[in-house]
């Protein structure tokens, strides 16, 4: 948090006879903030960033300036899409523009409510974690429409044969009627420290099941309305205890999260992700891992405390615990164990889809 600097504003009032001139001068309030820190991180950039920007913003129907202390424009294009729904303006670099710009009034620093939430009894309206994901839907949408018109243009492109690409056009209708009927899951995959490391199998299983299994490896580069597209239709979605887990933030209300939970994990993951995960109306399914199903089980004695005692281990520090339990650390799933909970989320999504086809039936 060093990173962030200290920030100094002068107060001054037109009828105090002070002079001062005004490069840019607006008739509508200021937010001050920060995107340094710990940005670069997903978890941190929407639970210190976006949420609480949103939390700050929302109730002045974007008739609202954007201060910017440690600007970086690589986290203004990628926020760009939700910075356009809640403000009406550009956003002002605060160091890098020498401008002075004048408001009638400011808010200095961002309000946070709880960890990837918004509590609806602090927001005027009652505004909820739901209304939320309406922005996201709004602010992603147009892009990933666009990402569907090109592949349908391309698609029909390389068709040269009218009667080939009729064929083909039947064949992605029944293809897609198919698909319709298989609930989707999406996996989240980690590369590294907590990865699964039986992975092919893990997707295999839930295709024999009766997924449609999609298999997503973002990076810092990934696009998020390319993210956005597959989990917004994704049925279920399943990943590793870590900072990717904020994309639940994409699935829809009333959809299936599945939580691995690592050895001496479980109080963050259900803290910052699980109880998130509710509050947004998702069905949680969290899974903690046995010691078997954990990388640790063969570095350390069967009755070593890093494997049987965790809580013992968190007394001696958070740098102890990360090294020991988020950075070396890799799961192999007892598939047969975690089956139930994929067929528990498969009976779950197609009941649903039953309901949705058939109102009449409830």
């Amino acid at each position: 948090m060093d990173s962030v600097g200290e920030l100094h504003l002068i107060s001054k009032r037109e009828n105090t006879g002070t002079r001062h001139q005004c490069d840019v001068k607006h008739d509508v309030p200021a937010i001050f903030f920060s995107t340094s820190g710990y940005t670069g991180n997903i978890y941190h950039e929407f639970n210190d960033g976006i949420l609480p920007l949103y939390i700050t913003s929302q109730h002045f129907n974007k008739r609202v300036v954007f201060v910017i202390s440690e600007y970086h424009k690589w986290w203004n294009s990628k926020y760009g899409d939700i910075l356009s729904l809640l403000s009406d303006y550009p956003p002002v670099d605060f160091s890098g523009d020498n401008r002075t710009y004048c408001f009638p009034e400011a808010i200095v620093g961002l309000r946070i409510h709880d960890e990837l939430t918004v509590d609806p009894s602090l927001m005027e309206g009652g505004k909820s974690i739901k209304d939320f994901h309406d922005l996201l839907d709004r602010a992603y949408w147009p892009r990933i429409n666009g990402l569907i018109k090109d592949e349908e243009r391309k698609a029909t492109q390389s068709s040269k044969d009218p009667s080939l690409r009729s064929s083909e056009n039947e064949a992605k209708g029944e293809q897609k009627q198919e698909l319709i009927k298989k609930p989707k899951l999406a996996i989240l995959s980690r590369k590294g420290s907590r990865a699964i490391t039986n992975e092919d199998l893990l997707v295999k299983m839930a295709e024999e099941i009766g997924f449609e299994v999609e298999v997503l490896r973002p990076n810092r580069r990934t696009e998020l309305a390319k993210i956005y597209r597959v989990l917004n239709s994704s049925d279920v979605l399943v990943g590793v205890h870590g900072a990717a887990m904020t994309h639940l933030l994409f699935v829809r209300p009333s959809k299936v999260f599945i939580q691995v939970i690592p050895l001496g994990t479980e109080w963050a993951a259900e803290t910052y992700y699980g109880e998130p995960a509710v509050k947004l109306g998702l069905k949680y399914i969290g899974y903690k891992i046995l010691p078997r199903e954990s990388s640790l089980y063969d570095e350390y004695k069967k009755d070593d405390p890093v494997l049987n005692d965790p809580d013992s281990v968190h007394k001696k520090g958070w740098e102890f615990t990360k090294k020991t339990y988020l950075d070396h650390q890799n799961v192999r799933l007892n598939l047969e164990r975690f089956r139930k909970r994929l067929v528990r989320a498969y009976n779950y999504s197609i009941a649903k889809k039953n309901r949705r086809n058939n109102p009449q039936s409830e």
